[in-house]
């Protein structure tokens, strides 16, 4: 087997908005608060072999074309708990567009199964303890934002774990 790198697409969330939530998951303590930019997932963390990262981002290419720029809004908290230790910001419209877009995505080369059935959200705290997701999910239970979506992004895994930007697509749907 080849070199393998460990690849995600994701919606970023613009500023202002990503400097509150990513200082929400900071200041709950998230390990992963410094190494994963807030965001909305279309693939979850996926290993592609090296030498077909041209295929992915062709593939990828293919799929921005999909969906036309639409505007997400954010409003309140949700949790999977007991399923999964998260605590998230809820996506309230723009959720079918995500969809499409995740459905687009997760095909073609980097076909996956995923553990659970796609909801698209913005994680804020994952993995800590209750009191601190308690404290992230009251705290943010007000936040609102709208914005945009004109495209997404493949990001790339560091060897230290951080999540950094690879390539950019434009939505170009019809």
């Amino acid at each position: 087997m080849g070199n393998r790198i460990k690849v995600g697409v994701a919606l970023a969330i613009p500023e202002p908005h990503a400097a509150v939530l990513g200082g929400w998951r900071r200041r709950i303590g998230d390990p992963e608060a410094g190494k994963i930019p807030p965001h909305v997932t279309l693939l979850p963390p996926t290993e592609v072999e090296a030498d077909q990262l041209d295929l992915v981002e062709k593939h990828l290419a293919e799929a921005a074309g999909t969906v036309l720029p639409f505007t997400m809004r954010l409003s309140g908290t949700g949790t999977f708990r007991p399923v999964s230790q998260v605590v998230f910001v809820q996506v309230s419209t723009g959720i079918a567009q995500c969809e499409l877009l995740e459905q687009a995505v997760r095909r073609g080369p980097i076909v996956r199964e995923v553990e659970f059935p796609y909801h698209p959200h913005v994680t804020v705290g994952h993995d800590v303890a209750d009191e601190d997701l308690d404290q992230a999910f009251e705290g943010l239970r007000d936040f609102v934002a709208q914005f945009k979506v004109e495209g997404f992004t493949l990001y790339a895994q560091d060897e230290d774990g951080t999540w950094r930007p690879h390539r950019e697509y434009a939505l170009t749907g019809f």
